[in-house]
């Protein structure tokens, strides 16, 4: 690939990343208008949704007031495809979230009030009722089962990448990062694993990794790329798509794998109905289709299910 389409692709990842400061209000037309030609032929952009009708048995699932009304609030973590990422337009959130929930809806007739979110704000706001559902490729970890429930429909999880200067070649022991800086996403399961074990590089008498975490993906990268950090921890597939947008970087290897799902406030009525939207999806062929669309078939599930144990 040419090197203007690579250059293209990671102003994708950076601009769209930083649109989420811009849109913490929840307007996705405060998304900079820069997310534009950037976009253009790197996000897919086939439909494989609309052709999703309601399931009955499923919509029955709901609560008689959600039914009646018709409408669920969605808050979206938008700037790490392919999970989510601005099209051309600045505005339009598309990926592997934003199909997957636009799906889920179709199959139980409702219609869903979007909003764009900060990843680290989400699970606390749908605590808060500001929220019904939220999305960001939130992994299912035996912490969070304490105060949210999840409905399952892909299966991602834990991986690192690093410039092509490095001499990592695999970490499949964190001790292998005593001593480098790491970067990686605020709030999320990735922070909780690197700060929980930096006292194993001291246990043994070696100096702690350091840990850098920022508000976005794009940020992330830059410091990857600018040397202020020495290796990145993400998303297995944010990570393996966006090494293939940039040169000098590579994907070093899968670290833990978590199943990702919907996220609700604990004791959600919805997670009956999501469950067996998503599973009516993976009957009717969607399922397969959305996976194919993005790239991630590796990450399909067997069966959607509410809030499983964490995968140790």
């Amino acid at each position: 690939m040419p090197r203007t389409r690579h250059t293209a692709a990671f102003a994708l990842i950076t601009v769209a990343a930083l649109a989420l400061t811009a849109c913490g209000s929840g307007d996705p037309a405060a998304a900079p208008a820069g997310a534009a030609a950037a976009a253009e032929g790197k996000v897919p952009t086939t439909d494989v949704v609309s052709s999703v009708r309601k399931d009955e048995a499923a919509a029955k699932l709901l609560p008689a007031d959600v039914r009646a009304a018709g409408t669920l609030t969605i808050a979206a973590s938008v700037g790490n495809p392919p999970g989510s990422a601005y099209l051309a337009d600045g505005k339009t959130v598309a990926g592997t979230d934003i199909d997957f929930a636009d799906a889920v809806a179709r199959k139980l007739g409702l219609r869903l009030t979007r909003e764009v979110a900060s990843f680290e704000a989400i699970l606390p706001a749908l605590d808060s009722g500001k929220y019904d559902v939220g999305t960001g490729n939130f992994g299912v970890t035996e912490e969070r089962r304490r105060t949210i429930d999840f409905v399952t429909y892909i299966n991602d999880g834990q991986g690192f990448a690093v410039r092509d200067d490095s001499r990592l070649k695999k970490v499949t022991d964190l001790t292998q990062l005593c001593g480098l800086t790491v970067g990686t996403g605020a709030g999320t399961t990735f922070e909780v694993t690197l700060e929980e074990n930096r006292h194993l590089c001291t246990d043994k008498g070696r100096e702690p990794y350091d840990v850098k975490t920022y508000n976005d993906q794009g940020a992330t990268w830059a410091s990857l790329q600018q040397g202020r950090s020495d290796v990145v921890m993400s998303t297995i597939n944010g990570l393996r798509y966006a090494v293939e947008q940039q040169e000098g970087v590579r994907f070093l290897n899968e670290f833990k794998r978590l199943d990702v799902g919907f996220a609700f406030k604990k004791g959600t009525p919805l997670a009956p109905a999501f469950q067996a939207a998503v599973n009516g999806l993976k009957a009717d062929g969607t399922y397969d289709r959305i996976l194919k669309k993005w790239g991630i078939g590796a990450s399909a599930i067997t069966t959607s299910r509410i809030s499983p144990p964490e995968i140790k």
